[in-house]
């Protein structure tokens, strides 16, 4: 859902960017707050990433959240095949 809400051209750029900001974060070899140190290194990404991701998706009008969820439903189910 997620990726189709990046992809969909009526998406506002400060929730693509916001969103694009969590998945750098996650990808960076480096944190704001080392890992070493213990329970704030591992806060901070319990904290920041769900943080962006919150807010990038409350910067996404609803019904287009809830068009990509209905398309991301649809694709989930599968037709039944028939056999001969």
């Amino acid at each position: 859902m997620y990726r189709l809400v990046l992809g969909h051209p009526q998406t506002p750029w400060l929730a693509k960017a916001l969103l694009g900001l969590a998945i750098g974060y996650l990808l960076l070899p480096f944190d704001l707050i080392p890992d070493f140190i213990p329970v704030l290194g591992q806060l901070d990404d319990l904290v920041i990433v769900p943080g962006l991701i919150y807010l990038g998706l409350k910067c996404v009008p609803e019904h287009l959240i809830h068009d990509c969820r209905q398309q991301v439903a649809a694709a989930s189910v599968s037709p039944a095949r028939s056999e001969d």
